[in-house]
């Protein structure tokens, strides 16, 4: 019956007071539920995460990029937003919630629909706006750490990446209401996230209107997008203190060519399942 109906039946026959949500293909270090515990003695909070790591890491050029993106969605998007309060997904291989304010939101949880259709994707960013509606403090334990299997292939990664962007649109368009009571970051964040990508599709766009137009390379926007991408991958090799981060740059062409065109497609479908 899918996994929300899995864990609304597991939490509902749970007697402790926190409920440690893990996907099967995830391996926790021995002190994640002890680090994760105790920043769940503030009553305030609700639902806290560890930090992903690619347990297969080293296989393929993809899942060494994958593993890079972890470690920037973790300690970049997530560690900020949770400075304010409110992380906005507490993703699945490793997060930990209040078992008194689960039981609260499972009537909710379990009739999300959308477009009249029950929703079968996106558990973990839903249920993560569920607990900041209700008024709690969502978090995120960077040394926590959870090593979890990562697509290997680009078709395996392409179809996860279409069931995120789904879930993604889907559930900003839930939370809409829920940040004018977060910090007002948050409202940034969420712009600048959606915002960000739609300026990169135009600057790709019109590259690709000025080439067949004039039949010469858009310099400019080669040049724009190029240092924007080694910025950002100079910032993060600075900061996890591995040149390895360098390479994250091959992530820009995988987004242009291959995750921009999917996002589109994915806004086109969101009633797909």
């Amino acid at each position: 019956v899918g996994k929300r109906k899995a864990q609304i039946a597991a939490i509902t026959q749970s007697s402790g007071d926190l409920i440690l949500n893990v996907d099967s293909d995830t391996t926790l270090a021995p002190d994640v539920v002890s680090k994760l515990a105790l920043k769940m003695r503030d009553p305030a909070v609700g639902a806290a995460m560890g930090q992903l790591k690619a347990s297969n890491q080293k296989d393929t050029w993809l899942t060494r990029l994958i593993d890079m993106e972890y470690w920037l969605a973790c300690n970049e998007e997530r560690a900020a937003q949770a400075r304010f309060g409110a992380v906005m997904c507490c993703c699945g291989p490793c997060a930990m919630y209040r078992r008194s304010a689960m039981l609260s939101l499972l009537d909710q949880y379990e009739t999300q629909l959308y477009r009249g259709k029950p929703s079968d994707f996106g558990e973990d960013r839903h249920l993560t706006i569920l607990m900041l509606s209700a008024g709690f403090r969502t978090e995120y334990v960077p040394s926590a750490i959870a090593a979890t299997v990562v697509p290997d292939t680009i078709g395996i990664y392409l179809r996860q990446q279409l069931r995120w962007a789904r879930s993604t649109f889907r559930d900003t368009l839930l939370a809409l209401p829920v940040l004018p009571g977060l910090d007002r970051y948050l409202t940034l964040d969420a712009i600048g996230q959606n915002v960000g990508l739609l300026l990169l599709a135009l600057s790709v766009l019109t590259g690709i209107g000025e080439f067949a137009l004039t039949a010469t390379l858009p310099w400019w926007t080669i040049l724009v997008i190029g240092s924007m991408t080694l910025v950002r991958c100079s910032v993060a090799a600075y900061r996890a203190r591995e040149l390895r981060f360098l390479g994250f740059a091959l992530h820009t062409l995988v987004n242009i060519f291959l995750l921009i065109p999917l996002k589109a497609y994915a806004l086109c479908t969101l009633s797909n399942s």
